[in-house]
């Protein structure tokens, strides 16, 4: 008998069913497509974040701008899918949480009386955008929350890819950043809120809007991550680690072809292939 060897794998594919974006300059993904394929000029502006409706009153107003980001971008995504949101198992990903609430906290604890207000302390998890989630939406669903520094991006995506695959059902993917307020910003200098938000399908279907595969090797590469061409959009993308997207959204909303690679971990990238569904 002669050895044969195993089949190769085939490699990780999934299709892209609906998108939510929320960021300086663009408060939806119509208003981001358009920047993006240059029918409109990007023009920066500071982030508006919607009150989040769909939570009770009281925990509306406990929500700081991890969750209004969060939850925003999210039901834009899933709403665009036309699937039911408490159906969906989700990954949210986040180089650092909540900026802002983790400089009030250090403002109080730096304060003559030290006590921090229980809201503050949690909504401090990193978990926080998730719990809410599930709190506006009813999902019963798994729900994975990760962070990796200046690459949450691209592991976000990883996971949601390989969990859609693996359990053969829609994953919705949200990604985010907030500011950080000074002192803090000039240790961690992101300069404003920005969430991006994608229902990750393991087959097409009739809303697919594109089609995503990892090159060989896993994904992996040593090539330089992709750059935008607009001076505001590459700003973006090097400043906010979730807009660390935007060359994947920029090669969804021109619905052609392209070969990418995004920002992951340090000497590490992740090489895309995008295509129409």
């Amino acid at each position: 008998m002669t050895a044969s060897n195993p089949p190769a794998a085939s490699p990780l594919t999934v299709f892209i069913e609906g998108i939510g974006l929320t960021g300086p300059g663009f408060s939806s993904w119509e208003e981001g497509r358009q920047q993006l394929t240059g029918l409109a000029p990007h023009i920066p502006q500071k982030t508006l974040l919607p009150s989040p409706m769909a939570l009770p009153p009281a925990e509306r107003r406990r929500a700081g701008a991890v969750v209004k980001v969060s939850l925003a971008v999210g039901h834009e995504a899933v709403a665009a899918a036309g699937l039911n949101v408490a159906d969906l198992p989700s990954v949210f990903s986040s180089s650092s949480g909540d900026g802002i609430n983790c400089h009030e906290i250090c403002s109080a604890l730096a304060s003559s009386d030290r006590l921090i207000s229980p809201t503050r302390f949690h909504n401090s998890v990193h978990n926080a955008a998730s719990g809410y989630w599930s709190i506006c939406t009813g999902a019963m669903q798994p729900s994975s929350v990760l962070c990796a520094y200046d690459g949450s991006f691209a592991a976000g995506l990883l996971e949601a890819m390989t969990q859609a695959v693996i359990d053969d059902t829609p994953v919705l993917l949200v990604v985010y950043d907030t500011d950080y307020p000074e002192p803090l910003r000039s240790k961690r200098p992101v300069p404003d809120t920005l969430g991006v938000a994608m229902v990750i399908a393991p087959r097409p279907g009739a809303r697919s809007l594109a089609r995503i595969t990892l090159q060989d090797d896993g994904g992996l590469t040593s090539t330089a991550a992709t750059t935008m061409s607009d001076a505001g959009l590459e700003f973006l993308r090097q400043t906010i680690p979730a807009a660390r997207a935007l060359p994947l959204l920029q090669a969804i909303a021109h619905k052609q072809a392209a070969a990418l690679v995004l920002d992951y971990l340090d000497g590490t990238q992740l090489a895309l292939e995008v295509a129409s569904a």
